[in-house]
């Protein structure tokens, strides 16, 4: 919701959803690239991949709001 509570629009939750899932790509491809040439620490590695759950988890939630018969 937004900052005065009331409800986003289907528009701008669409918005929304399109910018999660670039960056839910781009830290795919981050990932992929940093475990072709791992780091000295993994920790790196692990943060970004739990990043991406909760881009997902943001993601599913985005896309029940937008068409819950869907996944009724």
């Amino acid at each position: 919701m937004a900052a005065n509570d009331a409800p986003e629009t289907p528009e701008a939750l669409r918005a929304r959803l399109v910018e999660l899932r670039v960056e839910h790509r781009d830290l795919d491809e981050a990932i992929e690239r940093l475990t072709l040439a791992p780091p000295d620490d993994d920790l790196m590695v692990r943060r970004l991949k739990k990043r991406k759950l909760v881009i997902k988890d943001r993601i599913s939630a985005l896309e029940r709001l937008l068409d819950p018969d869907e996944y009724a």
